[in-house]
């Protein structure tokens, strides 16, 4: 059986805090996450386009599983707002939006082609990062009401040919955080006015 993992890591140091399996049966792929309070949604999917994918609710701190609920499609993402959440399905093609209860309120197509791979609600805005082509990804800015874009910064690759939107993204304190490889990752860190990927640290932290 293939499994996925949800790990917790010091910022500062890399280490590796605390580990759990999530998989359940043929869903092992967790995908995009985010913080809530003391919780932790993560979605984790069978590997296919189309889903299905549970929708898990975790402790922060222990990541023991809270609640959790179905969705009959690949849930690649999930972002938190006040009392609703925010996913998108495979390369975010269509933003869904639920209770945290996991009632189904609205699907609606993703109006640019930006496939999102990760998604945040911040200040009562949709940030999603994630692919425009194969060389080129952007962090976006999105009304939640209408999907209007309110800004858009485009990044390249790594060192490694890698976009820098090819996996996970959070913003904390001013600063993006990115984390686009596999194998060993190194996690990105952009402080606002450094000029781009030109600006960033990186950190390698280590393999579990």
């Amino acid at each position: 059986m293939r499994k996925g993992w949800v790990s917790k890591f010091a910022l500062l140091s890399g280490e590796l805090v605390r580990q759990v399996e999530v998989q359940e049966g043929a869903r092992f792929h967790p995908g995009g996450l985010t913080l809530d309070g003391n919780s932790l949604w993560v979605p984790v999917a069978e590997y296919h386009r189309g889903g299905p994918t549970t929708v898990q609710r975790r402790n922060r701190e222990t990541l023991a599983l809270e609640s959790s609920f179905e969705v009959k499609d690949h849930i690649g993402c999930v972002g938190a707002g006040p009392d609703y959440l925010i996913g998108g399905n495979w390369d975010s093609r269509v933003l869904y939006k639920w209770s945290k209860l996991g009632v189904q309120e609205s699907a609606r197509p993703n109006p640019r082609v930006t496939s999102y791979q990760d998604v945040k609600l911040l200040d009562g805005m949709l940030v999603g990062s994630g692919h425009v082509s194969a060389t080129v990804g952007a962090v976006e800015w999105v009304r939640v009401s209408d999907l209007g874009l309110v800004r858009r910064v485009e990044m390249g690759t790594t060192d490694r040919g890698v976009s820098f939107m090819n996996e996970g993204m959070t913003i904390r304190g001013g600063k993006l955080f990115l984390l686009p490889e596999d194998d060993p990752g190194r996690l990105f860190v952009f402080v606002p006015g450094t000029g781009g990927p030109g600006g960033a640290s990186t950190r390698d932290p280590p393999q579990p």
